[in-house]
């Protein structure tokens, strides 16, 4: 099946001048071109453009996707190079995964506090309650959100 840019760009929500620009960068290779000079995409196209948005969200640099899209074209003599990008990869998303695990603690927590304080029509009550007069989830959401400072 072929899609055009348009096609793709609603696909993956992207602009179109971001499918452009990794195009021009290289990224998507063997991208061919009708009669008129619109880019034709394919099947294999659209897999790449799904590794290429997935590394963005992990904020990799343009230039390492682009030496990872190099290395795809180098073929099976870069699988452990590729392997080994993706595992460095995935520590550094497990360690966001973690940090903002943390952060959404304190949101629920806040959201707790200022409820029960919301109810009360003071902050007194709940500013003096003690870890373990707090239900059991608050609790837990209260400490684990205060992990990371403790520990440093």
């Amino acid at each position: 099946m072929e899609y055009r840019i348009q096609e793709i760009s609603n696909m993956f929500h992207i602009p179109i001048s971001t499918i452009r620009y990794y195009d021009k960068q290289g990224l998507i290779p063997n991208l061919e071109r009708d009669h008129a000079g619109n880019r034709i995409f394919h099947e294999n196209h659209i897999e790449t453009l799904r590794v290429i948005e997935c590394l963005k969200r992990i904020d990799m640099p343009i230039k390492d996707i682009k030496e990872f899209m190099h290395w795809v074209a180098m073929g099976d003599e870069t699988i452990t190079k590729r392997k080994d990008m993706f595992f460095r990869q995935k520590k550094i998303v497990e360690k966001k995964i973690m940090e903002l695990q943390e952060t959404l603690n304190m949101i629920d927590f806040k959201c707790w506090y200022y409820t029960v304080a919301e109810e009360d029509q003071t902050e007194e009550k709940v500013k003096q309650m003690l870890p373990q007069d707090m239900p059991q989830e608050i609790r837990q959401k209260y400490f684990n959100s205060h992990k990371k400072k403790e520990s440093k």
